[in-house]
């Protein structure tokens, strides 16, 4: 079922994202994270293209796993790295011969070990270009990526959103964010989309924290940033070696961070889950609990719960 079509109904939507494991141990691990996960119902699981396109056979190969023997709707990750046009071309035929209805098109990060990004020379250079190819030659719904503290290599939120829009109006239809740990953020964020004319959905890409160290080394790649006492909470458990404590608070904040998004309108959360399913589920389970979305209507701003 395609992902446009979901998020109307499904009010607030939930989805989950896996990447491609390397090893026995990994699949063994995405496997239970999967059979654990799926008890929550989502309304979609996203599979990534791996940093630099190193995953990008398996990509392809879990997203019809999931889709086809899993039972749960899957969307692939795109991404332009290192990859001919007649290279993206095939997966897409791949993707579309397996069922799949959903592709996240991105522009991806340089491989690894390079600076800079260098498109191929039988590729493309941005993301739109990868919504422009799919929506000319295919039936996908396409969704993209937003950054709520702008991209790293944007000038300003004033270029980034100029950008954004050109996606949108290429074909993306719902816009999935970079992880953040300030809603204020978002809300911000969010406004200043409408204010350019993007009205599709975007929702909260969430990661719930469970390792201090990971978490710092996650925020320093993608430009994200962590609020100053949420950082101090994880950096005394952590100094304290209480790996545990620093999971609980991370936990307990993800919580708190994706009930007040969903009572203030946020159309979904979409979980950045690392292929382990404990965290994840226990945010789910308290939200189901105390239902924040059910106190949307009377306090969200209009422009959270737009879904065209």
């Amino acid at each position: 079922m395609r992902i446009d079509q979901i998020l109307p109904t499904s009010r607030p939507c939930f989805s989950f994202e896996f990447f491609p494991p390397k090893t026995p141990e990994g699949q063994s691990s995405l496997e239970h994270a999967l059979s654990e996960l799926k008890n929550d119902s989502p309304d979609y699981v996203s599979v990534t293209y791996g940093a630099g396109g190193t995953t990008r056979e398996r990509t392809v190969e879990v997203t019809k796993w999931i889709k086809e023997d899993v039972g749960l709707e899957a969307m692939a990750h795109l991404s332009c790295v290192g990859e001919p046009v007649e290279r993206l071309r095939e997966i897409l035929d791949e993707l579309g011969a397996a069922g799949i209805d959903n592709v996240l098109a991105l522009r991806g990060d340089p491989p690894r070990g390079q600076a800079e990004w260098v498109p191929h020379p039988s590729g493309l250079n941005y993301s739109v270009e990868l919504i422009e190819l799919i929506r000319s030659n295919y039936d996908y719904c396409i969704g993209a990526a937003c950054f709520p503290e702008v991209h790293p290599e944007a000038p300003n939120l004033e270029h980034d959103l100029q950008y954004l829009k050109r996606k949108v109006d290429a074909g993306a239809s719902f816009l999935i964010t970079q992880l953040f740990f300030d809603n204020q953020m978002y809300y911000d964020f969010v406004e200043a989309a409408r204010a350019h004319d993007i009205d599709v959905p975007i929702i909260a890409g969430i990661m719930p924290i469970t390792n201090f160290e990971q978490i710092k080394r996650f925020t320093d790649m993608c430009g994200a940033s962590i609020p100053d006492r949420l950082y101090e909470q994880l950096e005394a458990h952590h100094d304290a070696d209480d790996p545990e404590a620093v999971m609980n608070v991370g936990v307990a904040y993800a919580a708190l961070q994706c009930a007040d998004l969903l009572a203030r309108g946020a159309p979904g959360i979409h979980f950045y889950t690392l292929n382990k399913s404990p965290a994840t589920r226990a945010i789910l389970s308290a939200l189901k609990a105390a239902r924040p979305w059910e106190r949307a209507p009377a306090s969200a701003p209009a422009q959270l719960n737009r879904t065209t």
